[in-house]
C-alpha cells in the first residue's frame, strides 16, 4: 500500500511538477497535530489502557491453553484413546475461542481498530475542514499527509502548515469567535523553491554579516585587553624598579650608617 502511495506520488510530480509553474503545495503532521490535542491525547490513552486489559485476558488464556497441552503430553501414556480425544477436542476448542477473541479486539475489525478510527475520525474530519478552507483560501494545488501511515520520503519544513491546521481546530473547537482568515494570514506568502534559496541565501549573508561584526568587536576587545595588559605589565615593571631602587638605596644608606658606628665604636 505504501509502495502504491509512493508510486502515485513520484508519477504526480513527474507529470505535474514539470508540466506548470508555480504550483502550489503543503503537507500536514497528522501525528503531530494529533499530539498536541489533549483530548485525543487523553482519549487514547484510555483505549491504550483498555487494550491492554484484553492483551492480559489474551495472555491469561493462552497461558490455560498451554498448561492443559503440558497436562496432556505428560499424562498420554496413562491415558485412554478417549480421553486423549476428549482432551484435543478441548484444546482446539479453546484456541478457537482465543482466535475469536483475539479478532474480536484485535482484528481488522475488532473493537480497538474500530474504537481507534471512532477515536480520529472528528480529528480527521475537523483537520479536512481546516485544510479545505487553507486550500481554498491560499489557492494551494495540493496538500499532502505525512504521517506514519503516509509516505513522504522528504518534505522541505517550509511547506509544513500544521501549526495553521492546529490553530484552525482548536479555534473551532474552543468555538471562538476569531476570523479563520485572520489565523491564516499569519501563514505569510507562500515560498517558491526560487524565492526559499533566496531567502535562505539572504539569511545566510546577513548570519556571515554578523559573525564578521561579532569577530571584529571580538578582536577589539582582545585588542583592549591585551593594550592593557601591556600596560599593566609595564606599569607592573616601573613599579617593581622603582621599589627595587628604594631598598637598593635604602641598604646603601643603611650600610653608611653601620659604617660610621663602626668607625665611632673603633675610635
Amino acid at each position: 500500500m505504501k509502495l502504491f502511495k509512493y508510486l502515485f506520488i513520484l508519477s504526480f510530480f513527474s507529470c505535474s511538477v514539470f508540466g506548470q509553474a508555480g504550483i502550489k503545495i503543503a503537507y500536514v503532521d497528522m501525528d503531530y497535530i494529533l499530539e498536541k490535542i489533549p483530548e485525543y491525547e487523553v482519549a487514547s490513552n484510555q483505549l491504550n489502557l483498555k487494550a491492554q486489559e484484553w492483551r492480559t485476558e489474551i495472555e491469561s488464556k493462552q497461558n490455560e491453553i498451554d498448561k492443559l497441552k503440558a497436562e496432556l503430553e505428560n499424562e498420554r501414556p496413562l491415558l485412554t484413546t478417549d480421553l486423549i480425544q476428549d482432551m484435543e477436542d478441548e484444546i482446539r476448542y479453546l484456541e478457537n475461542q482465543l482466535l475469536e477473541y483475539r479478532n474480536k479486539r484485535f482484528g481488522v475489525s475488532g473493537d480497538f481498530i474500530v474504537q481507534k478510527r471512532q477515536l480520529i475520525q472528528p480529528i480527521q474530519d475537523m483537520v479536512f475542514n481546516a485544510i479545505q478552507e487553507i486550500g481554498k483560501t491560499r489557492d494551494y494545488d495540493f496538500i499532502f499527509e505525512n504521517s506514519a501511515d503516509a509516505l513522504l520520503l522528504f518534505s522541505a519544513r517550509r511547506h509544513d502548515i500544521s501549526e495553521v491546521i492546529l490553530k484552525l481546530i482548536k479555534r473551532s473547537s474552543r468555538g471562538e469567535e476569531t476570523d479563520s482568515a485572520t489565523v491564516i494570514e499569519e501563514m505569510g506568502d507562500y515560498k517558491s523553491v526560487e524565492k526559499a534559496e533566496a531567502d535562505q541565501n539572504k539569511m545566510v549573508e546577513q548570519a556571515l554579516k554578523e559573525q564578521e561584526r561579532k569577530n571584529e568587536r571580538e578582536a577589539l576587545i582582545d585588542e583592549r585587553e591585551r593594550k592593557r595588559d601591556s600596560l599593566r605589565v609595564a606599569r607592573q615593571k616601573e613599579f617593581e624598579a622603582r621599589r627595587a631602587k628604594i631598598l637598593k638605596e635604602r641598604e646603601e644608606r643603611q650600610r653608611e650608617r653601620d659604617s660610621i658606628k663602626n668607625a665611632r665604636e673603633n675610635n
